[in-house]
């Protein structure tokens, strides 16, 4: 199965509010992060993903029907990945689809942003105050500790400032032909119900979302 979503371009700018259902996001298809790495877990997280982008930015959103939500990660940069926690991985330049960001946002809105190299382990940390040009914004409170247990819906929305990816890597501009490697993901560590969830498969023993030879593809239209 080819992994594949077309981007379409924002009609208009996007304010960030974490409106799922908000009419910028409502005639955009969405992917499901469904694909599972390790050990099923005893409660399955349903997350779903859109995008979109303008000449200024790339925007996305997560929605999470959840239970088990932790967040305790507050500052930029902290191992959010630990927290109930959303994703996204791209590679920007089809030159180099091995050289990738990786975006990861907890229920709490904190971000941490590296631009990894190969081989693998080499990255670059993105400045925190490059970081904080993302807009994110976030249904939940920054801390939920201790975890939600009851079920719970949340959704983290980003606008990305492609010019600020721009310091850290050559970009290929999104416009329609223009394709990005990429993957999504659902994960939770140090909660009492820890996952690994892709949306392009990722074939290997051990969880591990830094493999980008299996990143699915965005295109630009």
């Amino acid at each position: 199965m080819k992994y594949e979503y077309n981007i379409l371009r924002a009609e208009q700018p996007v304010d960030t509010d974490a409106g799922w259902d908000k009419p910028h996001w409502a005639k955009r298809e969405a992917v499901v992060i469904n694909n599972y790495m390790g050990e099923m877990p005893r409660f399955r997280p349903l997350t779903e993903a859109r995008i979109m982008y303008d000449q200024n930015y790339i925007y996305i959103i997560f929605r999470v029907k959840d239970r088990y939500v932790l967040s305790m990660n507050e500052n930029i940069n902290d191992p959010v990945w630990e927290d109930s926690c959303v994703e996204f991985f791209f590679a920007p330049d089809m030159n180099y689809p091995e050289r990738y960001f990786n975006l990861e946002v907890n229920c709490g809105g904190i971000p941490l942003m590296h631009y990894n190299l190969i081989p693998r382990k080499q990255f670059i940390k993105l400045d925190p105050d490059d970081i904080a040009k993302i807009e994110i914004a976030h249904s939940l409170p920054a801390l939920n500790v201790p975890e939600i247990e009851d079920p719970v819906t949340w959704t983290v929305e980003c606008r990305i400032p492609l010019d600020m990816l721009g310091k850290y890597a050559k970009i290929d501009l999104p416009e329609k032909g223009v394709i990005w490697m990429a993957n999504l993901y659902k994960i939770a560590v140090n909660n009492s119900n820890p996952h690994y969830i892709t949306w392009a498969p990722v074939e290997n023993d051990v969880p591990d979302f830094h493999l980008p030879r299996f990143f699915g593809s965005l295109r630009f239209n």
